[in-house]
């Protein structure tokens, strides 16, 4: 059965490469927002001594909404 996509297109490969490249950078952009909002809260909660991790809490939810927001805007617009 013959395959579907040619592999002799060149084209093909560097496409394939570009969207991985894409997609990768979105990951990694998403980790760094979650990862720095989860810091900065966790910073916060000691500075402040707090009891409770609220600050930790609070912008780790707020880190994980930009970063979905940010997702799929960059792939709805086909980036």
């Amino acid at each position: 059965m013959a395959s579907p996509i040619k592999s002799d297109d060149p084209n093909n490969s560097s496409d394939r490469l570009r969207a991985v490249a894409r997609y990768s950078g979105i990951g990694v952009q998403m980790a760094a927002t979650i990862g720095l909002s989860t810091w900065a809260g966790y910073w916060l909660d000691k500075h402040y001594q707090t009891k409770t991790p609220w600050f930790t809490l609070g912008l780790m939810l707020l880190g994980l909404f930009a970063a979905l927001y940010n997702v799929i805007r960059a792939v709805s617009k086909g980036e």
